[in-house]
């Protein structure tokens, strides 16, 4: 089978990313890197489980935790499109896959070590991935596990010695490779508590930790004994907090801040920035992060599918790309659409799902006879607490919703909650309804499906589970036709959306803005994966 079977494509469109062309656009690869220099980069929030990227599910510890740490494959860096063709070796210098996708063997570096100075081995990976599946026998056990059933297809984990490791999976599975190639998932010491990367981080990274003020700064130096030679080029790599989005852009506005912060730079603040500072250059590109709804199905009145369903219906998703993101963001479901991913639904195939229709008019009426049916009334409204992240732009896009509801009938209050309770409210079930963003590692449907809507995943915030379809997704993940699992692909996204399991509201864009001396720092299709930073330098 051909790897490009597999590939999957991002482009962005000439006419969107011509409105940011300008003097230092190009980030040309064809210069030679000078060494030395710090570059300043942006945090929007504090860390809130540290540099524990097994234990969170968020951008604001990925991003300033990945040049700690390494993985055994990951998307190379200096490409913007991530596929099958453009994943690369880290701590693994060769992979196979064997037995038809049943096996997949990888042989690893000699000579790596940890920040510590103890040597990397295959007794690391084991530890890493039997903690993450929960094995019975595992040695170690992570507070929460978001990302739990990316690896439920592992069966054993084998280190015939100290430097091959072969994952032996139940059935066929060839997106492993990309799940394991996303920033999400690096290896960690297994000589290392698992708590201890709360607070420290001991990685085999290109750079190491060297301070972590809380509320202030994080601060790395350059990993004088890392593997790749002649990397990292940068001395070091400072990431200050700064909480207040007005404040943010100031900053990268004044020359403060070298690197704006993945998914934080909206299209108004781009041509903005653009305006004040020509020289800037300016990325459009795809978060792979969703807007969407989560109801708690297991509580009343979300319990009752009508209710689900007149919520979606009620949610007028162009309206709000235009009111929240002027216009930075695309109308798809529960996979982001072409261009900016491979597996999405095409815009005529999305118009006769709930809420996706063209006509808001008669989407918003339909919202209020299922109000009515579901036995609410003017004289009896559906009252609801609405939760998001204390963040600008989720309350942005909450505020949205809530108007929107407003309108059918659905009075919401809205109820901010702190990124260190978020995650494990959502996961306990602790809320009615939720304005919420959920990102994705690497666009492929298994990251996606068995993390949010997978029966028993703790990312399944909405708690849905379909036995029906959690078959649906074994059979495309399964499947090595690539036609055929587009297929199998449209038919789930139709029935997400048919049971209201997390409505997606829309597909988010960012327009990744650094100074110009800023070189190799290629956004790719997911805020996710290119964080590691080995291969950027100043030109300053």
């Amino acid at each position: 089978m051909s790897r490009a079977r597999f590939a999957l494509f991002s482009i962005i469109p000439l006419a969107l990313a011509a409105a940011f062309v300008g003097p230092g656009t190009s980030q040309s690869q064809s210069q030679t890197p000078k060494s030395g220099g710090v570059l300043n980069m942006m945090l929007r929030e504090e860390l809130s489980q540290g540099f524990s990227i097994h234990e969170t599910s968020t951008i604001s510890t990925v991003w300033p935790a990945m040049p700690c740490l390494n993985n055994l494959v990951l998307f190379d860096p200096l490409k913007k499109t991530e596929s099958v063709d453009t994943i690369i070796g880290e701590l693994a210098e060769k992979w196979s896959w064997q037995d038809n996708y049943r096996n997949l063997v990888f042989f690893l570096r000699k000579g790596v070590k940890w920040h510590d100075g103890q040597p990397f081995t295959s007794k690391d990976v084991k530890f890493t991935f039997d903690m993450l599946r929960e094995a019975p026998d595992a040695p170690a056990k992570l507070r929460i596990n978001p990302r739990k059933d990316w690896y439920a297809n592992i069966e054993a984990i084998e280190t015939p010695d100290t430097h091959t490791a072969v994952f032996r999976l139940k059935k066929p599975q060839p997106s492993l490779l990309l799940m394991l190639a996303s920033g999400y998932t690096p290896v960690y010491a297994a000589h290392v508590p698992p708590a201890e990367y709360r607070t420290n981080c001991v990685g085999t990274g290109p750079f190491k930790l060297k301070e972590w003020r809380k509320g202030e700064y994080v601060e790395f130096v350059k990993n004088p004994d890392y593997f790749v030679k002649g990397r990292p080029h940068l001395d070091g790599l400072k990431y200050f907090v700064i909480v207040e989005r007005g404040t943010r852009q100031a900053a990268i506005q004044a020359g403060k801040l070298d690197v704006s912060f993945p998914g934080e730079t909206t299209k108004t603040a781009a041509e903005q920035l653009k305006k004040a500072v020509p020289q800037l250059v300016i990325t459009p590109f795809s978060q792979n992060v969703a807007d969407n709804i989560i109801m708690n199905i297991k509580k009343p009145p979300f319990d009752n599918l009508k209710v689900r369903l007149a919520v979606s219906h009620a949610i007028d998703r162009r309206a709000l790309i235009q009111a929240v993101h002027q216009g930075g963001a695309v109308v798809g479901a529960a996979l982001a659409p072409k261009p900016w991913g491979f597996w999405g639904l095409a815009e005529k195939d999305l118009l006769g799902l709930p809420g996706y229709g063209a006509k808001a008019a008669e989407e918003k009426a339909l919202a209020r006879k299922l109000v009515a049916e579901a036995g609410f009334s003017r004289e009896k409204p559906l009252k609801v607490e609405i939760v998001t992240r204390a963040i600008a732009v989720y309350v942005d896009m909450a505020s949205f919703v809530i108007n929107e509801l407003k309108q059918v009938g659905i009075e919401a209050t809205l109820k901010q909650i702190e990124t260190a309770q978020w995650h494990a409210m959502a996961t306990r079930g602790d809320y009615q309804i939720g304005a919420n963003l959920t990102g994705v590692g690497p666009d492929d449907p298994d990251a996606n499906y068995y993390e949010n809507y997978a029966c028993g995943s703790p990312r399944n915030y909405s708690q849905y589970c379909n036995e029906e379809v959690m078959k649906m997704f074994d059979a495309q993940s399964q499947e090595l036709d690539p036609k055929k699992r587009l297929a199998l692909n449209a038919a789930i996204q139709k029935k997400l959306e048919a049971d209201a399991a997390r409505p997606i509201l829309d597909w988010k864009l960012d327009y990744f803005t650094v100074w110009p001396h800023v070189k190799n720092l290629i956004p790719h299709q997911s805020i996710y994966n290119f964080g590691r930073m080995q291969e950027v330098w100043s030109d300053k």
